[in-house]
């Protein structure tokens, strides 16, 4: 008599509900509200996320702005925002992981022998729950909304007020301005609808890169160990050349990288500093007649920076927000430089194609994209 045998489960890398338990019994709680203040907050940033979508076609001149219906918005708690980051970093990964089991199941197996699913999918809990605290907004594109179709706009309402709160700024202003920068993001990918698909596909390549090189990570981390050390050790004392570690000398994908990784990782980081510096620009083309406490809400955000503890400054730099920073500032300069030679007219043909689309080089050298594009330069 045969017995059949249901093949056994493969090793995972990553517990992924490990990731989204230890996200939700880490996260903090947010502010203290009474459920009708609560109710009241929430309808009121549903109502300026509509609202900001108007501006954000003025400023932008994306056409994509007049309907966003293939996507939606949704209000979240940390929690929430967390659990949601966990599936989409499962939508991201698990086509690579799926490979690498079939094409070296070996090296699958030595990997989780050595760090352990369950321990990654922990410390990625681990890291979700700090970002959770921190984010105020992010449209995910990689998870389909419930329709189907396009992705997700979250905004996260505790972080929201209490940054408000911190800030002492108008809550309905700051809720607008904040709605402006996410929203763009939103717009950006119905305006480009090829750029979820290509972005979906240069992060699998990485993913499949780096999983490839598995069985070397143990000796790679120990090297990332050492650098991560160096880092914290320097943070805690405060010295000022703490905050000059670039993050991405201590971060676990440099030691990663081959040359083909590494041109990747600099698409991917051309990608989104021009991503982030549009949304910058858009959030900053408004005046006062559109958020009448806007020079003080920009004054004060732009402070906070100063006022971080040693200790969060290196949990900063080794989880790379301090780089997203940078693409931030990177990405603004370019998109200005862009738009004060060309338009933002000119400007828009980036999201015509992927070959639209500027190097890294090209972030921190506007005239050289533009000269690509074959622009025409305002006299």
């Amino acid at each position: 008599m045969f017995r059949n045998e249901s093949a056994a489960p493969r090793p995972q890398l990553v517990n992924w509900d490990v990731a989204a338990s230890t996200a939700a019994s880490l996260t903090p709680a947010g502010p203290t509200m009474k459920p009708a203040e609560i109710a009241r907050a929430v309808q009121n940033m549903r109502e300026l996320a509509d609202v900001s979508v108007g501006h954000v076609h003025s400023i932008s001149r994306l056409d994509a702005a007049r309907d966003l219906r293939d996507s939606e918005l949704l209000i979240v708690d940390r929690a929430s925002w967390a659990k949601a980051n966990s599936q989409s970093f499962r939508t991201l990964m698990e086509p690579a992981l799926d490979q690498l089991a079939t094409t070296r199941p070996e090296v699958l197996k030595s990997a989780s022998l050595t760090l352990g699913g369950n321990l990654t999918g922990a410390q990625l809990g681990a890291i979700l729950a700090f970002l959770s605290s921190k984010v105020l907004g992010q449209y995910d594109p990689f998870v389909p909304s419930r329709n189907g179709q396009g992705g997700r706009l979250m905004l996260v309402a505790p972080n929201i007020i209490s940054v408000e709160r911190e800030l002492n700024v108008d809550p309905s202003d700051f809720r607008l301005w904040v709605c402006l920068h996410e929203q763009t993001h939103r717009v950006q990918f119905a305006a480009a609808p090829w750029l979820k698909d290509h972005m979906t596909g240069h992060i699998g390549e990485l993913t499949s890169g780096l999983m490839d090189k598995a069985d070397s990570l143990s000796e790679r981390l120990g090297t990332a160990v050492k650098n991560i050390t160096t880092a914290k050790s320097r943070a805690l004392r405060d010295s000022p050349a703490a905050d000059g570690v670039p993050a991405q000398d201590i971060g676990v994908l440099s030691i990663l990288q081959d040359p083909d990784d590494k041109a990747r990782l600099s698409h991917l980081t051309a990608v989104m500093s021009l991503l982030e510096g549009h949304a910058n620009v858009v959030m900053d083309g408004v005046d006062g007649s559109i958020v009448p406490s806007v020079k003080t809400i920009r004054r004060r955000f732009n402070a906070r920076g100063k006022s971080r503890g040693p200790l969060e400054k290196v949990i900063r730099q080794l989880m790379g927000l301090d780089a997203k920073m940078r693409q931030y500032s990177d990405g603004a300069k370019f998109v200005r430089r862009v738009v004060s030679q060309t338009g933002m007219d000119g400007f828009n043909a980036v999201w015509q194609s992927a070959e639209h689309l500027p190097t890294e080089r090209e972030i921190h050298a506007a005239d050289e994209w533009i000269d690509r594009m074959s622009l025409r330069r305002h006299g």
